[in-house]
């Protein structure tokens, strides 16, 4: 049954409490736990200067504002980011079981982003990573559509398992990438191999913000079409809709998020796979509100995989994508039991 409106309301509501909870709680918790009102006095402080007394050292300060409230916010972009892309990709290919760590594009994304960093160098500045990982994620997924048609793979779960088949193909030729880059300097790709949000910078994070508005803006603009595509391809036509043109539309605004995210995050898996889902049994199957919601709760999700990430195994941090690869993992059973 569909929620009513007000448990959709209240659905709504809720997450957005969960995000700014969550967000305060992942700047306080770490090696050195900081008071809440701490947390909020830096930040006040930062943006309307004398407006608060300080009661707080400069270590502190640093502590919050240099290290982790950029990464809380990067979490926060890319948890949203993933569970946009996932949201969107389980919509044009009727599958609840597509993500864009399954379909390849996040391996596509991480080896344009070990390229860049073992074999071409930054020869394009801050901009070469996130520029290899999108172009890396959209060769992948067009690889993916490619290998689908040669295959005949028309079906959702023969779309998925194309995927999978990619992903290992390129994961393989990410590795023979990191067997010929430089010993020295192949620990730096750990990073993206098993994702990681240590590397947040507050000059850096205007990047994923960018892409994210922008493609959730036009994803959000084309809801009613995402909504006309989860019934079926006949149906989306009937209304007026290129099909096949959409398709190749969201999935390369898909990679281009998924790049970017991968670029700065490394690759974390299962987040675009399970958010929708819950988003979907609290709010319904309207994109118009699947969406904001899927990004809201997908940033609460990974705001505390990077808090237990940082907790489990202190003083150390624990790779963020065996947090999520852990509980996604579970989950994918869950959903594969289900249906």
């Amino acid at each position: 049954m569909a929620p009513s409106g007000a448990g959709r309301a209240l659905f709504l509501l809720a997450s957005c409490i969960a995000l700014l909870v969550s967000l305060t709680a992942a700047v306080s918790v770490g090696a050195i736990a900081v008071d809440w009102s701490t947390v909020w006095g830096v930040l006040v402080n930062r943006i309307s200067p004398g407006s608060v007394e300080v009661t707080w050292s400069p270590g502190r300060e640093a502590i919050v504002w240099e290290l982790r409230f950029p990464r809380a916010l990067l979490a926060v972009m890319v948890g949203a980011g993933l569970a946009l892309v996932g949201a969107s990709l389980q919509s044009v290919t009727r599958n609840p079981l597509a993500d864009p760590h399954l379909l390849g594009i996040s391996s596509g994304g991480a080896f344009g982003a070990i390229l860049a960093l073992l074999h071409t160098g930054l020869f394009l500045g801050l901009l070469t990573v996130p520029l290899f990982a999108f172009a890396g994620a959209l060769v992948a997924t067009l690889v993916v559509l490619g290998v689908a048609r040669m295959t005949h793979s028309t079906s959702a779960d023969r779309l998925v398992l194309a995927g999978v088949a990619v992903s290992f193909i390129i994961m393989a030729l990410a590795n023979m990438l990191i067997f010929l880059g430089d010993p020295k300097a192949t620990h730096t790709v750990v990073f993206w191999m098993l994702g990681g949000l240590g590397l947040a910078q507050w000059s850096q994070l205007v990047w994923p913000l960018l892409v994210l508005l922008v493609c959730a803006a036009w994803l959000r603009w084309r809801a009613g079409d995402l909504n006309a595509m989860t019934v079926g391809d006949e149906t989306a036509a009937t209304l007026g809709i290129d099909v096949r043109r959409f398709r190749l539309q969201v999935f390369v605004v898909g990679a281009l998020v998924t790049g970017v995210m991968v670029a700065f995050s490394g690759i974390i898996g299962f987040v675009g796979l399970m958010v929708p889902h819950i988003v979907r049994m609290f709010s319904g199957g309207d994109y118009r509100r699947v969406l904001p919601a899927s990004m809201v709760l997908g940033a609460v999700f990974l705001l505390w995989a990077d808090i237990a990430a940082r907790t489990v195994m202190a003083p150390e941090d624990m790779p963020i994508g065996i947090v999520t690869g852990l509980v996604g993992g579970a989950f994918f059973v869950w959903m594969l039991r289900r249906t």
